[in-house]
């Protein structure tokens, strides 16, 4: 699954770009903090395979640092315009981890266990104790399985377009592409997933709808032979390892979120996300479908920063008010109803 993945269309080109230790003081159309920071970027190494993270560093924080973990064709730059949003409030760290954008090719007996791993791996080396966790789409499954495996690094937890399975059709539609991919099919790969991706004419009114469907289609129909053959490793990743295991989650603040309009991890699947985790919040984002964080960047920037700042959520215009789920709202809701009894 693919989320955010326009945001490096009008970016240099992976194979282009150096890879840049430091980079001083970028402008804010870049993702810039306008207080300025040092922005770096790092070789890491994990079991043999190597990884880049970036990390911008922020003006005054008020939070421990935000760590987003993106769909499966994002990489560390997709993020890059969320800054200016964050960067006044606290460190952004994002990733390429083995397997992705430009990290070292993973095979798929490589799973889920091993990515969240790595991204404990990528905390200790960064010397950080604990994060702002947002993590969208596949992002979402990594970062719910480094939540329960690593809790005492974790302090809050946001997670996007996530659901606790993978839709059975989306599953067989995997096995169908991967022999598209060897046949270099991927014009017609690009469309199906562009399709999939945005909600379809009439599902309701999507921002940026038709400018959005073009970008993904162009991003995925230019996939080099590396991103290619990365991309169906992932399909079979995804195949042979579980999405989701209903194991303990910690007791953090945490908000599910989905587009009021995504038709491939509905709100329904966010609510089911919510409803297995101690203590959520859920909502929808108006307005938007799979893509929310391009099609109302500023305000999913917002949302990100006040629900990392423990801001006040309840009466954002862009979005529905919170609801509260979660297995220990149940219970107290339980409890309630057997004491009047």
């Amino acid at each position: 699954m693919f989320l955010d993945a326009v945001l490096t269309q009008d970016q240099t080109s992976r194979r282009s770009r150096p890879v840049v230790p430091e980079i001083p003081e970028q402008s804010a159309e870049d993702g810039g903090s306008e207080r300025g920071g040092r922005v770096e970027e790092r070789d890491l190494t994990f079991d043999g395979f190597r990884y880049t993270c970036r990390v911008a560093d922020a003006g005054c924080p008020v939070t421990e640092p935000v760590l987003l973990l993106g769909g499966s064709s994002q990489d560390r730059h997709s993020w890059v315009r969320h800054e200016k949003w964050l960067r006044p409030k606290a460190q952004v760290i994002t990733v390429d981890l083995p397997g992705y954008g430009t990290a070292d090719f993973l095979p798929a007996h490589y799973g889920v266990d091993f990515l969240a791993a790595a991204v404990a791996h990528l905390l200790r080396e960064l010397g950080v104790e604990r994060v702002n966790l947002v993590a969208a789409c596949y992002g979402g499954a990594v970062g719910m399985r480094f939540a329960q495996h690593y809790p005492a690094s974790l302090a809050r937890l946001m997670l996007v377009g996530m659901t606790t399975r993978i839709p059975a059709d989306y599953a067989a539609a995997m096995e169908r592409w991967a022999v598209m991919i060897e046949r270099g099919e991927t014009e017609t790969i690009a469309r199906e997933l562009a399709d999939r991706f945005m909600s379809p004419p009439g599902t309701g009114p999507v921002r940026k709808h038709a400018a959005v469907s073009r970008l993904v289609y162009r991003q995925i129909a230019g996939q080099n032979p590396d991103q290619l053959r990365k991309s169906a490793e992932h399909n079979t990743r995804l195949m042979r390892h579980e999405w989701y295991r209903p194991e303990p989650v910690p007791a953090v603040p945490s908000l599910v979120v989905t587009g009021e309009y995504d038709t491939l991890c509905t709100p329904e699947m966010g609510r089911e996300v919510a409803s297995a985790l101690p203590e959520a919040r859920f909502t929808t984002i108006a307005e938007t479908d799979h893509l929310a964080p391009v099609e109302r960047m500023e305000d999913f920037a917002d949302l990100m920063a006040r629900f990392c700042t423990d801001g006040p959520l309840d009466e954002l215009p862009y979005c529905a008010r919170p609801e509260s789920l979660g297995t220990a709202v149940t219970a107290v809701a339980g409890e309630g109803g057997r004491r009047a009894r």
